[in-house]
């Protein structure tokens, strides 16, 4: 008797310390598959020129949130939910480190059905971005919002007055659109952050400022990406 509860006084110790170990390497695996679906957004984005996000319009941007599959699920009263990356431009116009964020956001009106979507969200300053790092914040209650002009060309950016502070896309079946987007919160996952960045009490701060110990190869690949889209080196 003594022998089995030394046996299980073991078991449970080896599996305190085996468990947080799997469960860590779980989460950092699913936070590199959101990098991996935000790297896919990106190229679906450079596949479509002619119904996509305006390069113009990134390279004035002060930030991109990227969140794919969001899903939006309603009958009569609708929510969605999402999780993605933000990042943002230093003064030299290249992308920072990813930080994890969430969507969350309800809607009223005669609605039913699930859906998945792809939100891209386009930050004309550093505004709205700091607000996001201090708390909560809200599209269309902290910062104007207003669904973003498509095409490759320049003069897209331009054609519209762009006097709000947030363009909003989605992509639904291959085809990027505008998207009316208000209500919905944005948030800085800082666990996500943590785990997959191997640090403890990282601050988004710290990760747009490219403050981190070290930068996963996936999130190297998502900045590379993502500056030559928005520097016009995208495919034909």
């Amino acid at each position: 008797m003594r022998k089995m509860v030394t046996v299980a006084i073991v078991l449970a110790v080896l599996c305190a310390f085996i468990k947080p170990a799997s469960v860590g390497a779980e989460s950092e695996k699913k936070e590199i598959g959101k990098i991996d679906d935000a790297i896919e957004v990106l190229e679906q984005m450079e596949q479509i020129p002619e119904k996509t996000i305006p390069p113009a319009l990134l390279s004035n941007a002060g930030g991109i949130a990227i969140i794919p599959r969001v899903i939006k699920a309603g009958f009569i009263i609708g929510g969605r939910y999402g999780t993605g990356v933000l990042l943002v431009r230093d003064k030299e116009g290249r992308w920072s480190d990813p930080t994890f964020i969430s969507l969350t956001g309800g809607s009223i009106g005669w609605q039913i059905g699930v859906e998945s979507i792809d939100i891209i969200l386009v930050f004309k300053s550093m505004r709205s971005i700091e607000n996001i790092v201090k708390g909560k914040f809200t599209l269309g209650a902290d910062a104007s919002v207003a669904a973003g002009p498509v095409g490759r060309q320049a003069e897209a950016a331009t054609d519209v007055q762009l006097k709000s502070e947030i363009y909003s896309y989605s992509r639904s079946k291959g085809l990027f659109a505008g998207l009316t987007l208000e209500g919905a919160a944005l948030q800085i996952d800082n666990d996500a952050n943590e785990v997959f960045y191997g640090a403890e009490d990282i601050k988004a701060r710290d990760v747009l400022s490219n403050k981190v110990p070290s930068t996963p190869p996936a999130a190297d690949k998502l900045k590379k990406l993502l500056g030559d889209y928005t520097s016009g080196k995208t495919k034909d």
